[in-house]
């Protein structure tokens, strides 16, 4: 709407005026998100993008048969965040049996744990929103009030995620820095990104994964106070040009992915909401990449089924990459 509605009366012109502005700060994120570009009703995200073609596109990475998994050990004692719990019990010796005359016996586990979110956790779409005045906005304007239940999410659960089978990007930033383990406060740049792939070789396409190597790994169960208490990742700047590469997941050595604290730590985890909530993008956290890069493993084909959680925020699991 043009703002040359000189003859309109003076309210009417300052709404007309309003209208023509771009929508730049109508949340704490910018401008708003919905509806998602897969329309008002999608809760796959940037899911939509793996086609049949990234699949083939993947297939043809694997010229080995070497399988590399990227998956953490759930265990006792694993780093967790704030006060996130994890126990597994074995609630008999045995649970079941002895039965029949073959005196068959067997054991069962009992886990206690925000089952999504420890470990090796896969962040779903109704994991991360975005307060917009007195209402909590996720993926594609699902509002917290209208979706959320005391027995899970009625939208964007994570068993609207597919099966991921797709080419997968490693960035060793790392071994681009020429070194170990980057510092716990790094801040990965787009210039670190952009050297890092000229260093390997590679580029990053749409419907990729991507997944950063920082060595900050290499604390897991070793330090796991310095692992938790800050991590060297992608900023939001950096995240943002990822964004523009259309791909469908990031992934991480580190707690969160995205650098903690970051370029503004009174934004925390601004990366999470640029990603799951405005853009559909999922994400991986607390991945063992050490082998890969040891093996300068930079492409490959990844593959991962999140756990069909009905309602949930997010999956455990085991990725694997495979060449």
């Amino acid at each position: 709407m043009p703002r040359t509605a000189t003859l309109l009366p003076q309210g009417a012109l300052i709404v007309a005026m309003a209208l023509a502005t771009p929508l730049c700060a109508q949340t704490p994120t910018g401008s708003t998100w919905w509806p998602s570009p897969w329309g008002s009703d999608d809760q796959r995200g940037a899911a939509n993008r793996l086609t049949p073609a990234k699949v083939l596109e993947a297939t043809a990475l694997i010229t080995q048969g070497e399988v590399y998994q990227l998956g953490r050990v759930y265990e006792q004692g694993m780093p967790l965040f704030g006060t996130r719990q994890y126990k597994l019990v074995i609630p008999g010796r045995p649970t079941l049996g002895p039965l029949g005359t073959n005196q068959i016996v067997g054991n069962d586990e009992f886990v206690t744990a925000e089952i999504g979110q420890v470990g090796t956790q896969f962040d779903g779409l109704g994991h991360i929103g975005t307060r917009v005045g007195t209402d909590d906005v996720f993926y594609n304007g699902f509002k917290l009030a209208d979706i959320g239940t005391a027995y899970g999410l009625s939208k964007l659960g994570v068993e609207n995620a597919p099966p991921f089978f797709t080419r997968g990007v490693l960035l060793d930033v790392a071994a681009y820095k020429g070194l170990d383990r980057l510092d716990p406060t790094y801040i990965v740049t787009v210039e670190d990104i952009q050297g890092t792939l000229r260093r390997q070789g590679t580029e990053i396409r749409e419907g990729d994964v991507v997944l950063f190597r920082t060595g900050h790994g290499q604390l897991w169960m070793r330090d796991n106070e310095t692992y938790a208490a800050s991590n060297p990742g992608p900023g939001v700047t950096a995240i943002k040009w990822l964004i523009e590469r259309n791909i469908v997941m990031t992934g991480a050595d580190t707690p969160s992915v995205e650098a903690v604290p970051g370029e503004d730590p009174d934004r925390p985890f601004e990366a999470h909401q640029w990603l799951l909530n405005r853009n559909g993008i999922y994400n991986l956290e607390n991945l063992d990449l050490e082998q890969l890069a040891a093996d300068q493993v930079y492409e490959f084909a990844f593959v991962f089924a999140p756990l069909r959680l009905k309602g949930a925020t997010g999956s455990p699991g085991n990725p694997v990459a495979v060449r």
